[in-house]
């Protein structure tokens, strides 16, 4: 054989077809390709961008429009009466921020009130929850100083509405941090409509739940958004918006309570982090700082068994977060043993706080619970021993239809909600579940807690409607793709490039399974080297995506059914809201209205007596009345009361209830020893006013009998009943509640058939010896009296200097003539 030259040889290795070299057209569709994904990917890139923003814009439009709905459907107060304040408590506060107002916050931290609980007065600055006042406050000043001069009776009035929308976006936060955004813009444009919150925040219910809420709300939600970054920016947030609800309320002590709870339920499912740690150390430590600095609070901050949880869940924390950082620094067998000796420690610890706390409690009659925690732990308590608490109406259970008037349908979509939860449960859907069952719980107790209920109640419904939304918009979308999708592939066929073009484009999941087979083939090689590790998510990559759709697919009919009845729901929804703002909740109490076949009437009674007050007696006169109308006569009449809706002294009440238990000449000596000059009652017996004093008079028996024993209920009970017909017993028809109530009462029908009771009344006609009717509103509805003075002692006195023998006999004499008697 001859060999070739060198050169032909390198001829023919260059001109040689290698297989593993890359041939000029393999190597030009390599790069094709491989520029396709990053076109692809540039492409989709920029569209998801250009879609997140038009998503970002959206969200923001829909949450002013939301806002904009809480706001406004709370205006059907101003738009169908007048803007003024409603109910009995937003007095105070209204009364109180003019004076802030007016003197400055120093003089407001340092006001003593001489009008209010004569002849004690009450410390403001000390008893009060400033948070409402101060906001308020704050909006009017710096509204004048932007030169909008709002009086502050409109900032006022305004305020609830305001708060509000705050609190509709603060629950679209929430939301979004458990659920995302869709969900979250669900549960907002639930809460702007939910007929519970309204009741408390339409426009001229200036009460600390008018603020209160939004700061709930949004101390739950950066508590959750601090357990989801772990950030400690967010935690020291957390301790503000939590110190700005120890300012607005007294229910800051369910915060107080529930985060401990999630804490401890965190731990104990071996959902421990230090995120966890993050949110809730700091809020410990630097929230009771800040509520100790509230006056009102003070010391109980620390002091009273509301916050003892708070403490207990703080040390548990830090004995598991000590378990944890053992565990990494020590081998297995050394870790058993220091956690034999951090247990023991960590018992020991928990034992000895518990032993002192209860050495500190068990000096208290309540066990160092207030009487409002504990008529919510137990129900029965406040009927038993407190009855000034039971016998206020928010403060009862309440019914079932009660429950289908605040939350209506949201009722039905909270199981759903609960369910969506837990697909898949984490810290942020655990705690609002925990926050609904907490929720549900004090809401069966206390009717008034109906408010705490709602925002739970809106975020469980939001999430269940946005799944469902979800689902079935999915569907219905997958349905609608795979009809367009079938029908021109079956009308072209195969021939031609537009079929396999089309064919390529419209069913996808061929070129999935290539890519995934593609993709699976470089992981089958690895799994040789990781055995089988790797072999298995190669292997699960391609199966999840065909559950899922086989899961969250329904039928095209049945989605669309879905929709529809959701569609509907949510617009009965709306109904029954808008209804229940215009209808229910924005008539204002101080201004009462009905309709007859005359049309509409209205009955300004309460304004009326209260002007009569302010113009007719003198700036020093004392009035006393029950205590549900003191803080309105202080605001209004600016006139000196015994008694208020403060009720922070139960024995000062009792002597006003047991002057209206007692007879006419008992009632004057208590009355007169307390500097009382006038006396005014409710009745409602003529125009059918159901909240009258006759309705709450038991309440005044059974308060002034729980100190004063002489006072017993079933001496105004007939058999059990309570009656003020002839069928009443002499005790009641003798007391004065009775003789200022229904005092020349027959002379309005001649009958004296009381519209309220039912029938007409066993005492008709008889005179007054110790007080006289000075005022009568046009409706009857308010009824004042004025205290008669003692002339025949002062008689007798003025004579007795003169002879001692004629005293006795013009005494004598005077009592036969005195025509009081």
């Amino acid at each position: 054989m001859t060999r070739a030259p060198v050169r032909d040889r390198e001829v023919l290795l260059v001109s040689a077809p290698n297989p593993l070299a890359p041939s000029p057209t393999r190597a030009a569709d390599n790069l094709a390709a491989m520029a396709e994904p990053e076109v692809s990917s540039a492409a989709a890139g920029g569209g998801g961008r250009l879609r997140n923003a038009f998503g970002g814009v959206l969200c923001a439009f829909t949450l002013i429009l939301i806002g904009v709905l809480a706001f406004s459907i709370r205006l059907f107060s101003v738009i169908k009466y007048e803007s003024v304040i409603h109910e009995f408590d937003p007095y105070f506060n209204f009364r109180v921020t003019q004076f802030l107002s007016k003197n400055g916050i120093y003089e407001f931290w340092n006001w003593f009130d001489d009008r209010t609980w004569y002849p004690l007065g009450r410390v403001i600055g000390g008893t009060v929850y400033p948070g409402l006042t101060l906001t308020a406050g704050t909006i009017w000043w710096l509204l004048n100083s932007l030169n909008i001069p709002l009086s502050v009776e409109t900032v006022c009035v305004f305020t609830a509405p305001i708060f509000s929308a705050n609190a509709s976006w603060a629950t679209y936060l929430l939301t979004k941090e458990a659920k995302g955004t869709g969900a979250g813009l669900m549960a907002a444009a639930i809460l702007a409509m939910v007929p519970s919150y309204i009741s408390r925040s339409v426009a001229g219910s200036y009460d600390n739940e008018a603020v209160a809420i939004f700061a709930l709300i949004f101390t739950f939600y950066l508590y959750v958004k601090t357990l989801n970054t772990g950030s400690l920016f967010y935690a020291t947030l957390n301790a503000l918006s939590y110190f700005y609800m120890v300012c607005s309320w007294g229910g800051y002590t369910f915060i107080i309570n529930l985060i401990p709870m999630h804490v401890l339920l965190c731990i104990v499912t071996g959902r421990y982090s230090s995120r966890l740690y993050i949110a809730y150390a700091p809020l410990v430590i630097l929230g009771t700082l800040l509520a100790a600095l509230v006056p009102v609070v003070g010391f109980n901050a620390v002091m009273t068994s509301e916050h003892f949880a708070s403490f207990l869940v703080f040390i548990i924390l830090h004995v598991v977060a000590l378990v944890y950082y053992i565990k990494g620094l020590l081998t297995p067998r050394l870790f058993k043993v220091a956690m034999t000796l951090v247990i023991t420690v960590g018992l020991a610890v928990c034992f000895a706080v518990v032993a002192i706390l209860v050495a500190l409690v068990a000096s208290s009659p309540t066990k160092g619970w207030s009487g409002r925690s504990l008529s919510l732990l137990d129900p029965t308590y406040a009927s038993k021993y407190i009855p000034i608490i039971a016998s206020v109406s928010e403060h009862q259970p309440p019914t079932w239809p009660s429950y289908f008037m605040d939350i209506n349908v949201l009722a039905f979509l909270i199981p759903a909600g609960i369910i969506s939860c837990f697909l898949p449960l984490s810290d942020a859907s655990s705690f609002m579940v925990l926050y609904l069952v907490t929720a549900v719980y004090f809401s069966g107790v206390m009717v008034r807690l109906m408010l705490v209920l709602a925002p739970a109640a809106c975020i469980l419904s939001g999430i269940a409607l946005s799944e469902a939304f979800n689902v079935l918009t999915r569907s219905v979308k997958f349905q609608i793709s795979k009809l367009f999708d079938d029908s021109p592939a079956a009308a072209s066929g195969d021939s031609g490039p537009e079929s396999s073009s089309s064919n390529a484009s419209t069913n996808p999941t061929k070129g999935e399974n290539r890519a995934e087979k593609t993709e699976a083939a470089p992981k089958e090689k690895a799994s040789k080297k990781n055995r089988k590790k790797e072999k298995e998510v190669a292997e699960s990559v391609p199966v999840k995506p065909k559950k899922e759709k086989r899961l969250l697919v329904l039928p095209f009919e049945l989605s669309v059914m879905g929709i529809l009845l959701l569609i509907m729901l949510g617009g009965f929804y709306v109904v029954h809201c808008v209804w229940a703002a215009a209808e229910a909740y924005s008539a204002p109490s101080i201004v009462l209205t009905t309709r007859s076949r005359d049309g509409l009437h209205v009955f300004d009674d309460f304004r009326e007596a209260y002007a009569w007050l302010s113009h007719n007696t003198d700036v020093d006169d004392k009035v006393a009345s029950w205590w549900d109308y003191g803080y309105q006569t202080t605001a209004m009449a600016n006139r000196t009361v015994i008694v208020d809706n403060n009720t922070w002294n139960n024995t000062h009440i009792a002597t006003v209830g047991t002057a209206m238990s007692s007879p006419e000449k008992a009632a004057w000596e208590i009355f007169n020893s307390l500097d009382v000059k006038y006396v005014l009652v409710v009745f409602g017996g003529l125009v059918g006013y159901p909240s009258d004093d006759i309705n709450k008079f038991l309440w005044m028996v059974r308060i002034g009998g729980g100190v004063f024993p002489h006072i017993k209920e079933p001496d105004y009970l007939r058999d059990g009943q309570y009656r003020v017909d002839a069928q009443a017993t002499p005790t009641m028809l003798n007391c004065l509640m009775y003789k200022l109530c229904y005092y020349r009462f027959v002379e309005t029908d001649g009958k004296g058939f009381d519209r309220v009771r039912g029938y007409e009344i066993g005492k008709k006609h008889f005179k007054l010896t110790h007080f006289e009717e000075v005022f009568t509103t046009h409706h009857w509805m308010v009824r004042i009296y004025k205290l008669k003075p003692q002339k025949n002692r002062v008689r007798g006195k003025l004579k007795k200097l003169k002879s001692n023998a004629k005293t006795s006999s013009t005494l004598a004499g005077g009592r036969k003539k005195n025509p009081w008697q």
